[in-house]
């Protein structure tokens, strides 16, 4: 099933759209495409394919998306095929509120994370 999503600043490299639609890839448990006008990015549900990755948001981060608890937070990573293997965006994650459909992608604050780690396959 298909979530339209909305951000208030598009995701980087998606700009200037506004609105997404975030559809499961079939098959491949935790996979989506996330896809706005012209444009489209591969993203994995943290939960599923990294439970070990906590980022922690800054107050002013959560309040953007109206989060009041951390289990409405949805928080996928960008994927990034490649020859050598899949690499993962942990310092940039796009988080949606489950409750509302809007999400943002976020650079977190003080924390040592990479923009390019090796997906480890499972």
């Amino acid at each position: 099933m298909s979530i339209d999503l909305t951000f208030a600043v598009p995701p980087f490299g998606l700009s200037p759209a506004d609105s997404f639609r975030l559809t499961p890839v079939a098959g491949a448990e935790g996979l989506f495409t996330l896809v706005g006008a012209d444009e489209r990015l591969f993203v994995l549900d943290a939960a599923v394919h990294l439970p070990s990755y906590a980022p922690e948001l800054t107050d002013e981060q959560a309040a953007g998306l109206s989060l009041t608890s951390p289990d409405e937070a949805m928080l996928l990573v960008v994927a990034n095929p490649g020859a050598s293997g899949t690499t993962v965006n942990l310092l940039a994650p796009i988080v949606v509120n489950a409750r509302t459909s809007v999400g943002a992608q976020l650079i977190l604050e003080d924390q040592d994370l990479p923009l390019r780690a090796e997906l480890a396959r499972r």
